[in-house]
């Protein structure tokens, strides 16, 4: 009796490399908060509608990526439910052949109302921004007071059963020294893997610092106070966080050291913005125009052939530590988060 064998996955390769699994697609750069390491408090200027991806043209790249070896996706924003019908477009992608996990990161204020379609359509993991459950600090850095209607659409996530659920926070010197004991304890009570991000130069107000930046290392020195914690080895190479378990088994979390020790050696991943542009790095300022080739009648050949010369090329690293590196000119939320 035979036994049948699944059919091998393409592999990918980078310039580097690097095997690449990883596509994250913004669907939208607009965002219902203005937070500040993300966006300017007002007068913001969002892309016309009819400059994004429509979800047909959104699962047609998906395809091609698809047979290229991508069997990863995480949809992005800006707020990716500020998108109409995005439980439709999760169904879409879920039905490309070769797409194994889709995933999407939020704010979660929508989640209550869409948590359940967005299951029911395959969405299979969440990554949640909650940067502070302190009333006044969740306001002052999202600019926005809602921090009970965030924690009410994680619980309806958590309810209706997804696979995953992670918490990101955003690691700020001077402001999230406070909440990092709250939010482990949170993510520990309530069966959430907490991680914290070391703040990026990404903020459309251009004034981040380093001397602003809470390094990985100093939020671990204030984790262990409370909860003794060991290294999972090699956990950079399967994502961007180095993960620790605690001690007493219950949970782990994650620290991304972006700016103090970047994980560019094990980067398994590329963008695309809403607006149909694939970037190979999220610091990148070279930007290779999908949607111009799609618009412009394009083979599915022609977007390969595209999007393999792009990797080629793809950056070693992002150059934050080094005299030449330059700012990216999108901010996080016209970028993809």
């Amino acid at each position: 009796m035979s036994v049948e064998t699944k059919p091998q996955r393409p592999i990918l390769k980078d310039g580097m490399g690097r095997t690449i699994v990883n596509l994250r697609i913004s669907v939208t750069d607009r965002c219902n908060f203005r937070c500040t390491y993300c966006m300017p408090a007002d007068n913001v200027e969002f892309m016309d509608r009819e400059k994004l991806l429509s979800f047909e043209e959104l699962t047609r790249v998906v395809q091609v990526v698809a047979k290229m070896g991508i069997y990863r996706l995480r949809l992005t924003g800006g707020e990716p439910l500020l998108r109409k019908d995005l439980p439709t477009l999760v169904k879409m992608l879920k039905g490309v052949e070769g797409i194994e996990d889709v995933a999407m990161t939020t704010n979660a204020f929508f989640l209550k109302e869409h948590a359940q379609s967005l299951a029911d359509a395959g969405l299979s993991r969440l990554n949640i921004s909650l940067d502070a459950l302190d009333k006044e600090k969740f306001a002052h850095v999202n600019r926005r007071d809602c921090v009970q209607q965030v924690l009410d659409g994680i619980a309806t996530a958590r309810d209706v059963g997804f696979k995953s659920i992670k918490i990101n926070a955003v690691a700020m010197r001077d402001f999230s020294e406070s909440e990092i004991v709250q939010l482990v304890d949170y993510g520990r009570s309530e069966g959430f893997e907490v991680r914290f991000i070391e703040f990026m130069p990404l903020d459309a107000d251009k004034t981040w610092e380093r001397d602003k930046v809470l390094f990985g290392h100093e939020i671990i020195d204030i984790i262990q106070k409370k909860f003794p914690m060991e290294p999972i080895q090699d956990s950079l190479e399967i994502g961007p966080a180095s993960e620790y378990r605690f001690k007493d088994g219950k949970g782990k979390i994650g620290i991304i050291t972006a700016v103090s020790n970047p994980f560019c050696d094990y980067c398994n991943r590329i963008r695309m913005t809403a607006d149909g542009k694939l970037r190979t790095c999220l610091f990148s300022n070279n930007e290779h125009n999908l949607k111009e080739l799609i618009r412009g009648g394009a083979s599915d050949a022609d977007l390969e052939q595209l999007i393999r010369s792009a990797l080629v090329i793809k950056e070693p690293g992002h150059k934050i530590n080094l005299d030449d590196f330059k700012r990216p000119e999108r901010a996080m939320h016209a970028i993809g988060g």
